[in-house]
């Protein structure tokens, strides 16, 4: 018989333990989990009745891109400002604590540096939704911004 988890004690649990990203974060890496197995799945050559693939974690970090942009358009990066994440890396933290309270499963040669690099934040958050004109920031941007 297999046991049943309780997705939100656990999800309480790893909160507790580990407070840099918020609930919502993780939900969030889940929903785009799905969303990465279908898109490369279709890609693979799978039936939608296939179980779900496992997905690498450069797959994973598309298929987070395209939910955010999805989700939450051009405020994506405010969002993930909010919940702490400012880098691949912090994606592959959430995966990984996700693997070690048994939600998500991984493959021997699954590894948190898999999320290292994985893209530049504002080339694949913000850029698709500036003027094709604006596409880069200005020296100057970056100045005013920080202040």
């Amino acid at each position: 018989m297999q046991k049943t988890i309780d997705v939100e004690q656990v999800l309480e649990t790893i909160v507790a333990k580990d407070t840099r990203y918020p609930r919502e974060a993780y939900y969030f890496v889940r929903e785009a989990l799905d969303v990465a197995q279908r898109k490369f799945a279709k890609s693979g050559g799978k039936s939608a009745k296939d179980k779900p693939s496992h997905v690498s974690g450069q797959q994973l970090l598309e298929g987070i891109r395209a939910h955010a942009l999805e989700q939450f358009g051009p405020l994506t990066l405010m969002v993930l400002e909010e919940w702490g994440i400012h880098r691949g890396e912090d994606f592959g933290e959430i995966v990984f604590n996700m693997v070690e309270s048994s939600l998500l499963g991984k493959t021997e040669n699954d590894s948190r540096d898999d999320f290292k690099g994985g893209y530049d934040f504002f080339t694949a958050f913000r850029k698709p939704y500036l003027p094709k004109g604006k596409r880069e920031p200005k020296a100057s941007d970056a100045s005013a911004a920080s202040c």
